[in-house]
């Protein structure tokens, strides 16, 4: 079973500029899975996801790289999983719209996800460290006191989403329910 508990960020407007660019270029790299993925038939999720380190190598695209390779792949998971549904929206043969999967736009709330690396939790859990190539720095977590009863091996993703009221992170904990 999978909970996920939720903090703001309170940082400088650097650090906040910082996780703009790295929310932009993980819609990049979405979008760009997406486009791919439109130009080559009979892809499967694994090439979308050797496509992320293609993009990471391509020259014309250098801020590619500094988004962590778990983070690019998560991105490249949410690209198949928009691919997916529709496939799946067919075979049912819903009627209507089947649900295509469409580009990312620039809105108000937007969101990079990691996996297991590219953040770091401290021993007190009120701040979290984010190791990419971005360099934003440390926050301070408000708002969550309960991420003190579990493990760091138990949280298996972390979100940043921009909402119109700030930063927010979101754990993602794997945890085993006890009756």
């Amino acid at each position: 079973m999978s909970i996920v508990y939720e903090a703001k960020l309170r940082g400088e407007q650097t650090q906040y500029q910082a996780l703009d660019e790295a929310i932009r270029t993980a819609r990049f790299v979405r979008n760009s899975c997406l486009r791919y993925w439109m130009d080559t038939p009979g892809l499967n999720k694994y090439d979308l996801n050797k496509y992320t380190k293609v993009l990471a190598d391509n020259p014309e695209f250098p801020w590619v790289k500094k988004l962590n390779s778990m983070a690019r792949q998560a991105h490249a998971e949410r690209a198949w999983a928009a691919i997916s549904r529709f496939y799946d929206n067919c075979k049912k043969q819903i009627p209507g719209k089947k649900g295509f999967p469409k580009f990312r736009q620039h809105r108000t709330r937007a969101s990079v996800e990691y996996k297991t690396t590219g953040w770091k939790l401290s021993e007190c859990r009120q701040y979290i460290t984010f190791t990419d190539g971005f360099k934003a720095g440390t926050f301070r977590l408000w708002g969550t006191r309960d991420l003190h009863y579990y493990q760091l091996d138990q949280i298996k993703r972390v979100r940043v989403v921009r909402r119109s009221d700030g930063y927010y992170v979101q754990f993602s904990l794997n945890v085993e329910r006890r009756e």
